[in-house]
């Protein structure tokens, strides 16, 4: 068995996306599990759309991810004198031929063809035949350089996750190898990347499975190898349609900013579309460990932001509480909120983190221990009835002289309620309101205690 090297190609067009994540996910995991070689390289001939800034944005994403490659970058720009060369030797074996046929002809060829309600498809009129005789090359027309497709039988492949593909030779006309101004087009350069970097499996998104009959067809030209293909199926959004950015096809790089843990996108992309009998959760190793082809589905996978969004809770719940308050610090900056000056933000990370699915949810609840809160009247008035007032005066005073400790504060509160006559929610939810501004918090007496005796003292007296 030869060494495993599989690629991650992106053509540098936009950012790295959900479907483009999970294709270098799954490359750079069949590779890991096999001891093998993860090769990352640019497509960048479409120099119209391609540009430094998306390649960036591809990069920078792979490094979030953790996707190391192996080998590489590569760049396809970089290596036109290498393809110039191939295509010339294909022209002197009789693989490839100069085609001048001019726009016009193609255009009048396809109106005649879409009349006849065939297939449009070039009619080989170029094509060097044997008994044949072409036409003198006309003047004024750069030629483009045709790959000469082999005539009848078919091109077949077994696909490692949709099985065995067969497409006949004459529903391929003869691919356009090289324009008129001499650059290679990207069916080519890419069997002349694979043949030169030795990838033995390419993983990559059913879309590309009409390019690989092409492309078989010119590595057997070449007399490469051919590798093994695994076409992964689509994502679906979560109404069923085909993944866009109102689902959140966005950069991988927005759910960091957005508050998810790479860890936790990794467990996802590794689901979309693969599975180990039940499992849900998983590390990043155990996922290499187990990854194989046969088990990634040939059906469509569907995006599941809820199941994120789960995934993601529970990642955040697993950091321990210093890692936790390191990601949400920033946060908070970003915000120009000094964390420094109120309570641990370990411990109000700590106190709610079950409650939040994202790091942005977190920094939203605890920010409130570092700012100057002020309650909402209405808020206020729906919760804080008459009867109330006289005992948070009297837990207010109280606050002053206990140990203050959780326990401690429960005690006062429990004491404070009964010799009042009144049920807990009396107290607490106005007790909420008046130090966060909220209605819903954790338990009442964590809050307090995190907040400090003499803020809290100052807060309720200030709304009393």
């Amino acid at each position: 068995m030869k060494p495993v090297r599989t690629r991650f190609a992106p053509s540098p067009t936009g950012y790295l996306h959900i479907g483009g994540a999970r294709t270098a996910l799954f490359s750079w995991a069949y590779a890991r599990r096999h001891g093998g070689t993860f090769v990352l390289r640019i497509e960048d001939t479409d120099v119209a759309r391609s540009t430094p800034e998306a390649v960036q944005a591809i990069l920078d994403g792979m490094a979030w991810l953790e996707l190391t490659h192996d080998d590489g970058p590569y760049y396809q720009m970089q290596r036109m004198d290498r393809y110039k060369a191939v295509i010339q030797e294909m022209l002197s074996q009789g693989h490839a031929y100069y085609c001048y046929t001019s726009k016009e002809e193609l255009d009048a060829l396809r109106a005649e063809q879409e009349a006849q309600k065939i297939k449009p498809r070039y009619d080989g009129r170029w094509r060097p035949e044997e008994g044949k005789t072409l036409p003198t090359p006309p003047a004024g027309i750069d030629p483009v350089v045709r790959f000469k497709n082999p005539k009848g039988g078919a091109v077949a492949w077994d696909d490692a996750v949709k099985g065995r593909i067969e497409i006949s030779n004459d529903e391929l006309d003869d691919l356009i190898i090289a324009r008129a101004d001499g650059t290679p087009t990207y069916n080519f350069c890419v069997c002349v990347d694979d043949w030169d970097m030795g990838i033995t499996h390419v993983i990559r998104g059913d879309d590309h499975v009409n390019n690989t009959p092409r492309q078989i067809n010119i590595l057997k030209a070449l007399g490469a190898e051919v590798p093994t293909y695994a076409h992964l199926s689509m994502i679906l959004g979560d109404d069923g349609a085909k993944l866009s950015k109102r689902h959140g096809a966005v950069s991988v790089m927005q759910y960091d900013e957005d508050g998810f843990l790479k860890e936790a996108v990794i467990n996802y992309l590794a689901r979309l579309g693969w599975s180990h009998g039940d499992d849900e959760v998983f590390s990043r190793q155990q996922f290499v460990e187990w990854f194989d082809l046969d088990h990634i589905t040939a059906s469509a996978a569907q995006f599941n932001t809820e199941k994120l969004l789960w995934l993601n809770q529970h990642y955040m719940k697993q950091l321990p509480a210093a890692e936790l308050a390191a990601k949400i610090a920033p946060r908070l900056a970003a915000r120009s909120i000094d964390c420094t000056t109120g309570p641990s933000l370990e411990a109000a990370c700590a106190l709610y983190v079950d409650r939040c699915n994202t790091l942005n949810v977190l920094a939203d609840a605890v920010e409130v221990f570092y700012c100057n809160i002020e309650a909402q009247p209405e808020l206020l008035a729906q919760h804080l009835g008459e009867e109330a007032r006289p005992a948070l005066t009297d837990f207010a005073n109280a606050l002053a002289d206990i140990p203050w400790e959780i326990p401690a504060i429960a005690a006062t509160i429990k004491e404070t309620v009964g010799k009042h006559g009144l049920k807990m929610p009396k107290l607490a939810m106005p007790l909420r309101v008046m130090l966060t501004g909220q209605a819903q918090t954790p338990s009442v007496d964590a809050v307090v205690h995190l907040l400090g005796r003499e803020r809290v003292i100052t807060s309720i007296k200030k709304y009393l």
